[in-house]
């Protein structure tokens, strides 16, 4: 009978929210080069080029420089590489995925008469902005006794836990999963967490009865073995619908209103031991969250022909307003652990969707031609990452998390410079980006450095190309951000290749 009571319950579960944090808004905040294989190539600098279907992602005026209809799709093998450094453990890992980032199409129109307007053009575009799938492990022996039980999982509930009347976490003649479910939806998510640790024996009260606030861990103090994994899949996309036109033979302006898509699920999962001589031997302990959401932005833009060989051009990206909606499950077990607590995976928190603001972005751009030998091109994007909000701001948590973003992120720059030159009907592509870190740390995520390299070739109406690009960065992350908040350092390489297929029609 428990058990159908199970599938019941654990679709009606709903819990107060407070779980989200810094780095689910900077996950959405941020953009990858993705598109076209020429496009990435180029490392992205194609503000002031257009001519292909991932430039009119990211400049609206580039649909116009098409002197024809025009259709592209591309495939690309991502492959993510992390070394993790935890204490003294090293780690590597290797994730690789293969799938259509891109695909798109322009279709063009000539004016019949003599308007100075001589074209316009309208588009439909898919294109993945960021990818999520990720794996790390972080395996060592965490010494950083600064006091009590810091360095243990423990310290994650005790901390929760703290100043919480024993009352409101005990199971009141439920069955421990119903419990689980009732605490979560009246009080929220700290007092969920403060259950877990009292349920598997982690936690006991200083004094048993309703009233008490106060709590001991069950663990020596010492140090711990940590094996501490983190898989992430799925993607950021969105489409665009783009209208742009040329206006004589010098200046293209363009429209792109944006919808935006958020596939992410995560499971991180910790295993502790010790031998420290505590009641606590050993913590399981894991997490699932499945993120999905919707967005929409609009990008202004526009290129000019200063002469035939040079071109500037502008683009404006407004901010990305995105409502999501979270889905979490929990799992815990010790040594100790009442055998019951086997339910609680089946109970699936469903949380109320909330509002992402994320920051808008300018870019600049500068392009030579010469002739039909090749190019040079060069973009400059400024972003200012503080201004990232969740919302509505007049929630008290939200309103905390904000100000805690405004201090903690910063302005940053993109570089981006790309070369073409062309044999006959032959292309050779390279570039170089580099992409300054949101935290004004600049440690919590680092810089990126990224290089690029392609090859072209022309059929005529029908093009391939195919593009190799790598890029790197480190990053400094706390296994939780509450009690143990010890970091994992990570190193990071992406590389991929791309394959794309365009026609003119």
């Amino acid at each position: 009978m428990k058990k159908l009571n199970l599938l019941f319950i654990g679709i009606l579960s709903a819990c107060a929210l407070n779980a989200q944090d810094i780095s689910d808004a900077l996950r959405y905040s941020q953009s990858e080069i993705q598109g076209t294989a020429r496009f990435r190539a180029l490392s992205g600098a194609f503000g002031a080029l257009g001519g292909d279907m991932s430039a009119v992602s990211l400049n609206p005026a580039s649909s116009a420089v098409f002197s024809a209809s025009h259709v592209s799709f591309s495939l690309s093998n991502a492959d993510v590489k992390n070394e993790t450094q935890y204490f003294n453990g090293n780690n590597k890992v290797n994730n690789s995925t293969f799938d259509l980032n891109q695909g798109g199409a322009t279709f063009v129109f000539a004016a019949r008469n003599n308007s100075p307007w001589r074209k316009f053009a309208l588009s439909v575009a898919y294109e993945k902005t960021n990818n999520h799938e990720n794996v790390w492990n972080a395996i060592g022996t965490n010494t950083n006794n600064d006091g009590q039980f810091s360095n243990s999982i423990a310290s994650y509930f005790y901390d929760y836990a703290d100043g919480i009347p024993l009352a409101e976490i005990s199971l009141n003649d439920r069955f421990i999963e119903e419990a689980y479910q009732d605490i979560g939806g009246r009080y929220g998510f700290a007092h969920q967490q403060a259950f877990l640790g009292y349920q598997a024996y982690i936690l006991d009260p200083v004094t048993d009865n309703d009233n008490n606030t106060e709590y001991i861990a069950n663990v020596a103090t010492g140090s711990f073995i940590h094996d501490y994994s983190y898989i992430s899949t799925g993607y950021n996309g969105k489409i665009s619908f783009n209208f742009a036109t040329q206006y004589e033979d010098k200046l293209y302006l363009g429209l792109n209103l944006n919808s935006h898509f958020i596939d992410y699920d995560r499971v991180t999962s910790l295993m502790e031991d010790n031998n420290n001589g505590g009641d606590i031997e050993y913590i399981d302990f894991d997490n699932t969250l499945s993120t999905t959401g919707n967005g929409f932005s609009f990008q202004l833009g526009g290129i000019l022909k200063l002469s035939q060989e040079f071109r500037v051009g502008a683009t404006y990206d407004s901010p990305t307003w995105y409502t999501i909606r979270e889905e979490t499950t929990q799992y815990i077990n010790t040594n100790l652990a009442d055998p019951d607590v086997d339910y609680i995976p089946s109970i699936i928190n469903i949380y109320p969707q909330y509002r992402i603001q994320t920051p808008g972005k300018f870019t600049g751009s500068l392009a030579y031609i010469f002739g039909t030998q090749g190019l040079l091109s060069f973009d400059y994007s400024i972003k200012d990452y503080s201004n990232t909000k969740f919302k509505p701001t007049s929630d008290g948590f939200f309103a905390d998390q904000n100000a805690i973003m405004n201090d903690i992120l910063t302005t940053a720059s993109t570089y981006r410079i790309g070369g073409e030159y062309r044999i006959k009907q032959l292309s050779l592509r390279g570039g170089y980006r580099y992409e300054e870190s949101p935290y004004t740390d600049g440690i919590t995520v680092g810089d990126l450095n990224g290089f690029s390299v392609g090859l072209g070739y022309s059929f005529g109406n029908t093009k391939f190309d195919v593009t190799f690009d790598q890029s790197q960065r480190s990053f400094e992350t706390p296994l939780y951000n509450v009690g143990l908040i010890d970091n994992a350092s990570i190193d990071q390489t992406n590389s991929n290749i791309t394959f794309s297929l365009s026609f003119n029609l």
